[in-house]
């Protein structure tokens, strides 16, 4: 009898555990059960999640542990998606499979997301980085130069150093190092960069232009995005008349003479017809790109991804003119950055990041992709010569965008100073001064 009683006090101790485990949500089911874990595909092994030794009994601290198969997903956006229906495409799923048979065990996954919007690649990791799954989140994820710098900020992306020496190599452009560091720590390696072209249409324009001068001698309008707030073109411009936009203490300063030489030509342009006052409705590069798209002008200043993808029959293009002895353009890029959530597993995504940057595969895929080459190795790879000395000329005069901090204090008084000249003819220099003035700090009353 006492078996008897025993026996069922066991059973109900088993049946309300399982209520009890039952009634938990989902989530926590998963931390407690990993088991039971819904899989996103059956090929996959599940993680194993075990509590941190310095958990307390007020916070739950896990630790992930990978078993099985090494899923490594990477995000892209579209334009570097590899099931896309063309070579480019092909040529990355070719080298994503070598490097599954390179590192038996290793599988790799790729996710496409949207390139503005709330599911763009930055907002979507930020979202992912708030579920405790840790199978939501990317190994990498393909980011822009100002993205990386955010994700970096909110402790979204790792750096790189402690996995790899991949930046220390010497086959990298300038440019394509500053791409990738942010305060001396590697946050990226640097696949395909991108900067300011001036393109047009020689059946239109005539012979190739040999500076601003004979730009604005042929009185055809130029279009840009006057209205940018980032003012990337104007900015461009300055730096290329010797400007600065820090001083020795690192605060944002613009320097009237520079600044004012930028604007001279912007108000010499505007009456010869070259700077219409129609510009300060481009706020975009897009949308000034649909205006060279349309006719609505036979010369633009856009990216130089714009040409590359596309070679529109009727277009050629040239560096970015400058305004003093060397070009000056500036340049964006994108990189693989690092996000996988496994510490363990970190040292394999960091290497498939740098299999995905070798200059064997980029030679070959940057042909095909559209964009501007990171290494010199890949350039000299290209044999079209005209193309390959207009992106030589361009990798070498590329700068780096200033971060979004910086960019946001001297963009929009760069822009204004731009709108000022072009659309109401304030005088250059004027205008400079008093942009300039905008930077100083007004002194603060004695106390």
């Amino acid at each position: 009898m006492k078996n008897l009683i025993g026996l069922v006090l066991v059973i109900g101790v088993i049946s309300l555990t399982a209520y009890g485990c039952a009634q938990l949500p989902s989530q926590v089911q998963d931390i407690l059960f990993p088991e039971v874990s819904t899989q996103e595909s059956t090929s996959e092994q599940p993680n194993v999640l075990t509590p941190s030794p310095e958990s307390t009994s007020s916070e739950v601290v896990v630790t992930v542990t990978p078993t099985g198969p090494q899923i490594l997903t990477i995000w892209v956006p579209p334009q570097f998606d590899p099931e896309g229906d063309n070579p480019a495409g092909k040529l990355l799923q070719r080298r994503l499979d070598s490097f599954s048979v390179e590192n038996p065990g290793a599988e790799v996954r790729v996710r496409v997301k949207a390139t503005t919007g709330t599911s763009s690649l930055l907002n979507s990791l930020s979202t992912a980085s708030t579920v405790l799954e840790p199978s939501a989140l990317p190994a990498l994820v393909a980011l822009t130069r100002p993205e990386m710098e955010a994700a970096a900020l909110k402790g979204l992306i790792f750096p790189m150093d402690e996995l790899t020496s991949l930046i220390d190599e010497p086959d990298w452009y300038d440019y394509a190092k500053e791409l990738a560091l942010i305060q001396g720590s590697t946050f990226g390696a640097p696949f395909v960069g991108d900067a300011l072209f001036l393109v047009y249409r020689p059946s239109k324009i005539g012979a190739a232009p040999t500076g601003w001068e004979d730009i604005l001698s042929r009185g055809q309008p130029l279009v840009f995005p006057a209205g940018d707030p980032d003012s990337l073109v104007t900015l461009a411009l300055y730096l290329s008349a010797g400007g600065n936009i820090v001083d020795t203490q690192n605060r944002a300063i613009l320097e009237p003479d520079p600044l004012a030489e930028v604007l001279a030509l912007y108000s010499e342009g505007a009456k010869q017809g070259a700077f219409p006052s129609s510009l300060s409705q481009y706020q975009t590069d897009s949308q000034s790109w649909q205006a060279y798209q349309d006719q609505t002008a036979h010369w633009a200043i856009t990216w130089s991804s714009r040409y590359l993808s596309n070679f529109p029959v009727d277009t050629t293009a040239i560096p970015l003119p400058s305004l003093g002895s060397e070009n000056i353009t500036i340049a964006n890029g994108w990189m693989w950055t690092l996000s996988d959530p496994v510490p363990e597993r970190r040292e394999l995504s960091a290497s498939l990041a740098e299999y995905l940057t070798d200059s064997d595969f980029l030679s070959a895929w940057m042909s095909e992709i559209g964009y501007l080459p990171t290494r010199p190795t890949v350039l000299s790879t290209w044999e079209n010569q005209s193309l390959k000395s207009l992106l030589g000329e361009t990798v070498i005069s590329a700068t780096i965008q200033p971060d979004e901090e910086l960019l946001s204090e001297i963009g929009p008084i760069l822009k204004d100073a731009t709108l000022d000249v072009i659309e109401r003819q304030i005088d250059p220099l004027e205008a400079a001064q008093a942009a300039a003035q905008r930077l100083i700090p007004t002194e603060q009353p004695a106390q």
